[in-house]
């Protein structure tokens, strides 16, 4: 752990005694409220600037908000982990043990953020009584994996950081569907992002390969720094992600391209303004 720094390193606002208890329950409730904040601040912008929006019956406006919560996260992910992959010397030269700074602060808002996330999805499946099992799992390991983040100080956070890579997918998963429940599915620019997001699945493939040729080059190391139970968690949810949810999402939003349904609520028509078959062959474009 890269504690030691002084100088500028500091003075950041990443130099924190990590080793504290506190300290790190702080951050991840920092980043509990912090994508709370941006939920509810999605909720009060979108009712004041989208007809979309408020034409949406409350299990929907709840997913919207929570869909632009995690395009938010998949930015502050994309950041923290193409800096690991391609840029900072440390995670460069040692991929199992190392840890900075500014790492232990993204992975420890990042547990916050997939706290809210559990929470969010057990409250949500209570109040509108649905369950979706491949979504429950999901972000159960992650929160999983980031909780041995906390609880194991020596744990390295390069895995971790590749994790949270994997969601470069959401800001286009965020785009996408908000630009198909306003009906907007037969223009160019919503075919672009769907482009664009089936392609970043694609990249979420190859980077699950990354990390399994990461794990299994260093296998010993990888299971004495994580421990068995961390170990255990970890590799489910890389399994998971990499033989079941990522191939079935990347076939899913490919099929959405030829045909433009929201699969999430597929089981009523678009009766907000617009009008949607669901054979996806009827639109009706409307304001966002």
């Amino acid at each position: 752990m890269n504690l030691e720094n002084d100088g500028a390193t500091s003075s950041s606002i990443f130099a924190w005694n990590y080793f504290l208890w506190e300290v790190r329950l702080a951050l991840v409730a920092s980043g509990f409220f912090l994508y709370l904040g941006i939920f509810c601040f999605s909720h009060f912008l979108s009712s004041w600037m989208s007809i979309t929006y408020r034409s949406l019956p409350a299990k929907e406006k709840v997913f919207w908000n929570l869909t632009a919560t995690r395009g938010v996260f998949g930015i502050q992910s994309c950041v923290a982990g193409l800096w690991a992959l391609f840029l900072d010397p440390v995670f460069q030269a040692d991929r199992v043990y190392s840890q900075q700074d500014w790492s232990w602060f993204s992975c420890l808002i990042a547990s916050g953020f997939f706290l809210l996330e559990n929470v969010a999805v057990h409250v949500s499946n209570f109040v509108f009584k649905t369950f979706d099992l491949f979504v429950v799992v999901h972000h159960f390991l992650a929160f999983g994996g980031f909780l041995g983040l906390v609880t194991n100080i020596k744990s390295g956070h390069y895995i971790p950081l590749m994790g949270m890579l994997l969601e470069m997918s959401t800001p286009f998963t965020c785009m996408s569907w908000m630009l198909l429940k306003a009906g907007w599915a037969n223009t160019f620019f919503w075919k672009a992002s769907q482009w664009v997001m089936i392609h970043m699945f694609h990249c979420r493939m190859i980077l699950t390969y990354h990390m399994w040729w990461v794990c299994l080059s260093n296998w010993n190391a990888v299971l004495e720094n994580l421990g068995l139970l961390h170990f255990i968690v970890v590799f489910t949810g890389l399994s998971a992600v990499t033989f079941i949810l990522n191939p079935y999402w990347t076939y899913k939003k490919t099929l959405q391209l030829s045909c433009p349904v929201d699969w999430n609520f597929s089981e009523r028509t678009v009766n907000n303004g617009s009008s949607m078959k669901l054979n996806g062959k009827a639109f009706q474009k409307k304001g966002l």
